[in-house]
């Protein structure tokens, strides 16, 4: 029997751990991650426009940096952190993010929202206080066909802010 003669199993068991909750699914070995935390985890929010990782609209977190969950599979997933756009806040709390493309008006459509917030939180990680141009190099890879990228540019900068100032009044408390 020859290496091409074996065929590579219909199923396996997957377990990921997705915004700090570990999940088991048995799936195909091709399953993508997009389609694993859309369809099998029911986390919509990770949204998939082009299939080619071309937009950014899919990118999660794996182990906080930011990845295009369309290009990634299930499989490769495992023994690491995913974080979603779903993990990045509550109803009842966003996070600096999501807080900041309110405040600075940074979505229209919401589409590529969720790929933009799972970038600069990963960006801000990095860089807690970003320049304007900075900032507009950091989300260069996503793509958004309503704004012209000045409201979100500001967002990134004022995520910056917010999360600067919420270290600060955890740090007086």
């Amino acid at each position: 029997m020859t290496d091409l003669d074996q065929t590579a199993p219909a199923t396996v068991d997957v377990t990921l751990r997705v915004n700090g909750v570990e999940h088991t699914r048995t799936v195909e070995p091709r399953r993508l991650l997009s389609d694993f935390l859309r369809h099998d985890l029911r986390l919509t929010g990770t949204h998939v426009g082009c299939e080619h990782g071309v937009c950014g609209a899919c990118t999660v977190l794996v182990d906080g940096d930011p990845m295009r969950s369309c290009l990634m599979f299930a499989v490769s997933a495992q023994e690491h952190e995913i974080t979603t756009v779903e993990g990045l806040g509550t109803q009842d709390s966003m996070g600096p993010v999501q807080q900041a493309f309110v405040e600075c008006h940074g979505l229209q459509c919401g589409f590529c929202t969720p790929g933009f917030v799972t970038t600069i939180t990963a960006f801000i990680a990095e860089n807690p206080d970003p320049t304007i141009d900075e900032a507009r190099e950091a989300v260069s890879g996503n793509l958004c066909r309503c704004t012209g990228y000045q409201n979100i540019c500001k967002a990134v900068v004022r995520a910056a802010e917010i999360t600067r100032e919420r270290a600060d009044e955890d740090g007086a408390r």
